[in-house]
């Protein structure tokens, strides 16, 4: 079966770098929309990070360009590397699996998700 499998996360200082990777098994990542997304307990999932299956990559406002999205289909493996870490960066991170791309990049119609992988920024 379809597996998304995100690994690198952490505990870090805050103005330090990470890198998250996420593992695919069983669907070509270069065919779908491919996201990270974010979310704390009790809030909704925000989008940090996509790339298109031409490998555009897209990004919300509120990412302030310390996020790079990047995919290897080679290894089939989506990654994220987060620069400037800030306390408010600390979250769940999860990646996703997307058909289609909706106005700003955004990967929607995700039929596959990962477990999540923590990511926790001290001051």
């Amino acid at each position: 079966q379809v597996q998304l499998q995100e690994s690198g996360g952490g505990s870090v200082q805050a103005g330090g770098s990470l890198g998250l990777s996420c593992a695919i098994s069983n669907l070509p990542a270069s065919m779908y929309c491919m996201g990270w997304f974010r979310q704390v307990p009790g809030k909704e999932r925000d989008w940090v990070a996509a790339i298109h299956t031409g490998g555009t990559t897209s990004y919300p406002g509120s990412i302030e360009g310390r996020f790079i999205i990047s995919r290897d289909n080679a290894k089939n493996t989506l990654y994220l590397q987060i620069d400037s870490l800030k306390s408010e960066d600390t979250s769940m991170y999860y990646c996703a699996a997307g058909r289609r791309i909706e106005g700003g990049g955004l990967c929607s119609a995700v039929g596959y998700w990962g477990q999540g992988t923590q990511v926790t920024v001290s001051s």
